[in-house]
């Protein structure tokens, strides 16, 4: 594993290279989900992209604009400079490994930032979604109704999460459980969704769950099956295991790597 920061016109990202095992099969762009998400996540997806390294996939991770050991911070930090930071690690891994088939890795709202990014490609990567958040928009509810209950434990009259979005599009900021959120990452995540990109593309999409029988979210279910209508050829596989990316103690869902590598390698062969 290498360390090491990519420079940018807006910064350092901080960036960790797991080199492929073997022969190379695919460059895997890893991106991390949002807020403390991406901190109680980053053991599984440091987990996640040794496996993958093992198995012959060269991974890069990298700390977007904002976040993590990255330059800046998240309330400096734009949509469309995270859109970039992927498309830098992207050539980044394409100027070592330049036949091997690209694989975007999302986790969470990290999907969203996927999605964007292949739109904005010629040709259109392969996927992997780790339990993926479907809409920005409700993602950004979802974090900030963190704040309205962090005001009511303080005794603070009830807010509303609109308020605080019309105080975002305003272009103010708005401190959330120790984040403070400016109008460049709320809008770009509020407008986002995990709608599929033209052209059709490959997706394994996974999902860890606690319920029995272990089946996809219904609403992960129904963006699946649009990716499906539009051509993509997609595999899903549900997983037991803690919701690591929320739980208060860092846990690990050792399923989901497991699951991940034979998913991979089991769609390879048909991968362009």
């Amino acid at each position: 594993m290498q360390a090491f920061f990519l420079e940018s016109r807006t910064g350092q990202r901080f960036a960790l290279y797991h080199e492929p095992v073997g022969p190379v099969r695919g460059i895997v762009v890893a991106i991390h989900a949002f807020g403390e998400e991406m901190n109680k996540s980053r053991r599984m997806m440091g987990l996640g992209a040794r496996a993958l390294a093992a198995a012959g996939y060269a991974v890069l991770q990298t700390d977007l604009h904002g976040c993590g050991d990255s330059s800046g911070d998240l309330v400096d930090a734009d949509w469309n400079n995270w859109i970039q930071d992927v498309l830098q690690a992207r050539d980044w891994l394409a100027q070592r490994h330049d036949a091997a088939p690209l694989w975007l890795w999302g986790m969470r709202a990290g999907c969203l930032v996927a999605a964007e990014v292949a739109r904005q490609m010629e040709s259109s990567p392969n996927f992997i979604f780790w339990q993926p958040q479907t809409s920005g928009r409700l993602a950004l509810q979802q974090f900030l109704r963190l704040k309205m209950a962090s005001q009511m434990q303080q005794g603070a009259p009830k807010g509303s999460t609109a308020a605080l979005q019309r105080e975002l599009a305003a272009g103010g900021a708005v401190e959330v459980a120790g984040y403070l959120l400016g109008s460049g990452i709320a809008q770009g995540l509020a407008a986002a969704s995990l709608i599929p990109p033209p052209p059709a593309a490959r997706l394994c999409c996974f999902e860890v769950t606690t319920r029995e029988p272990a089946q996809l979210m219904a609403v992960t279910e129904q963006v699946i099956e649009a990716w499906r209508q539009g051509g993509c050829e997609v595999q899903t596989r549900v997983v037991a295991g803690p919701p690591f990316w929320q739980t208060l103690e860092v846990e690990d869902a050792p399923s989901l790597v497991i699951a991940t590598v034979s998913v991979l390698e089991s769609a390879r062969g048909a991968v362009a």
